[in-house]
């Protein structure tokens, strides 16, 4: 719990007061429907948003079925709140218009930024990440800064309307930035040397390069990324009776060794905040 105080009272606190979103399943709420902590326990249904497309955090396969460490965190919690988990698809483009008409939060690897935060609430953070590359092993030594990056034939890959495509818009000016629609499939574009570079964010890097032996962290940017970002669940704006019991909830999880159970078996170390 001490790590969560730490956290929520640290250099993010400013976004924190005013932050949060929300992803999930097959049903949705009527648009401007939004619910407070007691509306949801009393419909014994939570619904949350989630792209299911950016692993270790959120999945979502074609036959329907959820996984990824923030879908069974988004589990226990309604657990601990005693209702029923609906999870809503969402997309990275449609995530802030969709937090609190379509469900109650959002989950899946969402980072905290100034635009988000002046639309929603986010819970306490959850853990420290940040802008890398991603390449084809063979080149990871060729790719190891934006300098490098950055260069007229190098082509970059990136998925619309989330974190990444913003910063490849503001950070990329020579590269060809090639805007690929799949996020569960975009690394393919790596490997089948349809583009040399993605940059996203470490945490997914780390979980992708574990998986696919062809893939590598350029140079040390995984471990020194080019941006300093926290990750946390998105709140609609004013729900703040919602936000509490969030954190409440998420402050029991790292006390009781939930959170760091479920991070160790998605990214392979017990995560702290």
């Amino acid at each position: 719990m001490k790590h969560l105080k730490r956290a929520f009272a640290g250099a993010a606190s400013t976004l924190l007061a005013m932050s949060s979103a929300v992803f999930g399943a097959n049903s949705a709420a009527p648009a401007g429907s939004e619910r407070d902590i007691q509306q949801i326990v009393q419909s014994g249904t939570i619904q949350i948003c989630s792209t299911g497309d950016y692993l270790p955090f959120t999945h979502l396969d074609l036959q329907g079925n959820w996984s990824g460490l923030d879908i069974d965190m988004a589990q226990t919690l309604s657990q601990d709140l005693g209702v029923r988990l609906d999870l809503v698809q969402t997309t990275w483009a449609t995530l802030m218009q969709d937090l609190g008409a379509k469900c109650d939060m959002a989950v899946g690897g969402i980072t905290i930024t100034p635009d988000r935060a002046q639309q929603a609430l986010f819970s306490a953070p959850l853990l420290e990440d940040g802008k890398a590359a991603i390449v084809r092993c063979e080149d990871a030594s060729q790719y190891t800064s934006l300098a490098t990056i950055d260069q007229p034939g190098v082509r970059v890959v990136v998925n619309p309307g989330g974190t990444n495509y913003d910063f490849d818009r503001a950070n990329i000016k020579q590269a060809q930035i090639l805007v690929y629609p799949d996020n569960n499939t975009i690394f393919e574009q790596l490997t089948n040397d349809q583009a040399d570079v993605m940059i996203t964010d470490a945490s997914e890097i780390r979980y992708q390069t574990k998986n696919n032996p062809r893939l590598c962290g350029g140079g040390d940017t995984v471990d020194h990324p080019f941006t300093s970002e926290q990750k946390a669940y998105l709140i609609p704006q004013g729900n703040q009776g919602l936000q509490q019991r969030v954190n409440q909830w998420l402050a029991r999880a790292e006390n009781d060794g939930t959170y760091a159970k479920i991070s160790e078996k998605w990214t392979g170390s017990a995560l702290t905040p």
